[in-house]
């Protein structure tokens, strides 16, 4: 049997996502309060026969319990899959397409020319003289 420590290390990326994402929060909320008016609903003095007669004749009850699993289902599906990298894989491939354009032995010296006069102007603007030997 998994000691505590175990337990609570294979839990700990996940509580960390639920308290990072508001997303999840919200769909966790909004399931608790759909289930929470289910709950209420269908608590009373009937029996399991009259409570299962309301949730089928009851199109607002259904609604509220349809409503409830599928915030709880969309929470689950949050938490399993974690973040999203979209941006983060977007931005290293822009990176590596704009190495191998400024290093490519064809291409890349007027590349970095280029990018240089575009980013810090003409070079005689700045005084710039580069290595002229003196």
């Amino acid at each position: 049997m998994a000691k505590t420590r175990e337990r609570v290390s294979d839990v700990k990326p996940y509580v960390e996502r639920a308290i990072k994402d508001e997303e999840f929060r919200d769909n966790l909320k909004n399931a608790f309060v759909a289930a929470r008016g289910v709950y209420d609903e269908l608590m009373g003095p009937r029996g399991v026969s009259g409570k299962a007669v309301r949730v089928a004749s009851d199109k607002d009850l259904r609604d509220n319990l349809r409503s409830a699993i599928d915030d709880l289902r969309n929470a689950a599906d949050r938490i399993q899959k974690g973040p999203n990298h979209k941006g983060r894989n977007l931005l290293l491939v822009t990176g590596i397409a704009i190495g191998i354009f400024l290093f490519n032995p064809m291409t890349g010296g007027d590349a970095r020319r280029w990018l240089k006069e575009s980013v810090f102007g003409e070079e005689d603007e700045f005084g710039y003289q580069g290595n002229s030997g003196s």
